[in-house]
This record gives C-alpha cells, sequence and structure tokens, in this order.
C-alpha cells in the first residue's frame, strides 16, 4: 500500500491587494517558508510576496497542476475575489508555530 499524497495550489501576497503568486506544491509548509524567507531569487524575492493567503488541497498531481494553470490564466479580480472569499482579512496562513492554518470560514 502506498501513502496518498496531498499537492496544494496555493496563492502568496506581498499585502492585501498586492502582488500575487500562485504556485503548487506536494509540500506547502516548507515551499512557503521558502517564499517567505526569500531562499530563491526570483519573482517572489523581487516582489517581496511572502504571505500566504489562499490554497486548496488535491490528491491527483494533474488535477493540481490544471487548477494551477487554470488560476494563472485567470484575470486579477478572480484572483483577488477568489482570496476575499475564503480569507476576506487577508490573514497570513503560515501561524506563528510556523504551521499551516486552515482557511478562515467565512
Amino acid at each position: 500500500m502506498f501513502e496518498q499524497k496531498t499537492y496544494y495550489v496555493y496563492l502568496m501576497a506581498s499585502k492585501r491587494n498586492g502582488t500575487l503568486y500562485t504556485g503548487i506544491s506536494s509540500k506547502l509548509l516548507i515551499r512557503a517558508h521558502q517564499h517567505k524567507n526569500g531562499d530563491y531569487d526570483g519573482f517572489t524575492k523581487k516582489y517581496n510576496v511572502h504571505l500566504l493567503v489562499y490554497y486548496e488541497m488535491h490528491e491527483d498531481v494533474d488535477e493540481a497542476i490544471a487548477r494551477e494553470k487554470q488560476i494563472k490564466k485567470w484575470r486579477r479580480k478572480w484572483k483577488l475575489a477568489l482570496i476575499e472569499k475564503h480569507n476576506p482579512k487577508w490573514l497570513d496562513l503560515i501561524g506563528e508555530d510556523g504551521e499551516i492554518l486552515p482557511l478562515p470560514r467565512e
């Protein structure tokens, strides 16, 4: 028997209504900390995109990749609406103890 992997499609932001980044990872906590700490040169480090503001879980990698591509094609307005619907206060979903917090309830 094998362990089911979870794939995360996520949105990071520089601040409320700021610069957005859409990504995918099977290790969201590690990846979010890499963005937060600016571990790699690139878009998120350049634009200080360090807040995890939205994520969703998928069990199928192809489904997760398709969803990431779908969200990346969206207009900015739609991405903002997605965040606002699930995280209206734009809370950083990385907790004080370094854990991933559940999406706030509406």
